[in-house]
């Protein structure tokens, strides 16, 4: 079965002469249906393609940005935001189009097997040029050398953060430990609340974002606050689209994606609303039987009006919440629901078991990590 699948089956193809579209398509599948083996830990660094391609069709790349995603994986933020532009801007001349080739699109990532996967990915789609556009180095080690019109990330979920040094030997080593840097507006160990500040470090003035987070992000106490009540200043946090459970590989997180702009200093916020989807409420996915597909995402990139997003509409699904009534909930809270959930009215519509002890297990240990950060706090000595 070897010798025929080497000499008949791949032998016998004249690769070379197959398009870029074809062989990174290929590969693009190979990388999804290794991402559904559950056994191997692929997927948790496989972000929902269908996902993926809604957030760049609201985001709307463009010939001569530059785009970021500090934790890139196989890299799929990166090629939907080169195929988009490729697509909606066929009459790119030759400069723009060596640009879009070499240099509109950098990504880090710290898994030596991922970055693999992702430098692949790239080469297959004929990006990059004699160098590849993949770094493989921890993202949040230092403040970035350098700044982006746009960064599109899935960043990796948990929420300890482990920094990367060098040894004396010259060897490179991680050691659990919260991230205390000056662009930074407040030092934490938590993981996600880490990669957002540094989204933010990472952009241009005017620069554009969108960053899946987990819940916690909304929600969380004392870094969190801090952490939310300083973008929502400084930024402009317009969007928010919560996500169902049972899109990722990684079972039983609760996710959304959080949309902003860096803005220069100002002493008024410049958050005036943030409009929330809720795909959430009432919404069953499951990686088999019920998949989410890019239609499934229609209506919220219609509501998010990007031809001109000032101009929004409020529907059952798409509410607008200023700025005021956001920073007067306890804690800066932006997580907001407003929909009757069915599941809570009968219990012939609860989700199956295993999704509830997932959920019931995620929450527990989301508890335990934040005691564990507490205890941390308070046995630091005083400065």
């Amino acid at each position: 079965m070897l010798t025929r699948l080497i000499k008949e089956l791949i032998n016998s193809e004249n690769w070379s002469a197959l398009s870029a579209d074809v062989k990174g398509d290929a590969y693009e599948s190979l990388l999804e249906r290794n991402a559904q083996d559950v056994k191997s830990g692929a997927g948790q660094y496989f972000t929902p393609r269908p996902l993926i391609q809604a957030i760049v069709d609201v985001m709307r790349p463009a010939p001569g940005m530059t785009i970021c995603d500090p934790a890139c994986g196989t890299g799929g933020f990166l090629l939907a935001a080169h195929d988009y532009i490729a697509k909606h801007f066929p009459t790119m001349n030759q400069g723009q189009l060596a640009h879009l080739r070499d240099d509109a699109l950098h990504g880090w990532e710290i898994v030596d097997s991922a970055a693999r996967l992702g430098v692949m990915n790239l080469y297959l789609h004929s990006i990059g040029g004699e160098e590849t556009n993949i770094v493989v180095d921890d993202s949040l080690r230092s403040v970035p050398g350098k700044h982006y019109d746009m960064v599109l990330t899935n960043p990796p979920f948990g929420r300890k953060s482990a920094l990367t040094f060098v040894n004396a030997e010259g060897e490179s080593e991680r050691e659990s430990g919260r991230v205390q840097r000056p662009d930074f507006w407040a030092p934490t160990s938590n993981k996600q609340l880490n990669f957002l500040q540094h989204v933010r470090s990472l952009l241009n003035i005017n620069g554009q974002a969108a960053v899946v987070v987990p819940d916690n992000v909304l929600f969380e106490g004392g870094a969190g606050e801090t952490v939310r009540r300083h973008l929502l200043l400084e930024c402009d946090a317009h969007t928010l689209l919560r996500l169902p459970t049972g899109v990722f590989y990684a079972q039983g997180v609760k996710a959304n994606v959080l949309f902003f702009d860096r803005k220069p200093a100002s002493e008024a916020p410049w958050t005036q609303d943030l409009w929330i989807y809720d795909l959430r409420t009432n919404q069953r996915f499951t990686l088999k039987t019920n998949r989410l597909d890019r239609s499934h995402l229609d209506d919220f990139v219609a509501c998010y009006n990007p031809e001109n997003r000032h101009q929004r509409q409020e529907t059952d699904r798409f509410h607008r919440f200023s700025y005021e009534d956001l920073i007067k909930r306890d804690k800066a809270n932006l997580d907001i629901f407003w929909l009757r959930d069915e599941s809570m009215e009968d219990s012939a519509n609860l989700p199956p078991p295993d999704q509830l002890a997932e959920e019931i297990v995620e929450d527990l240990r989301t508890a335990l990590e934040q005691l564990e950060e507490i205890a941390s706090d308070l046995a630091m000595p005083a400065p």
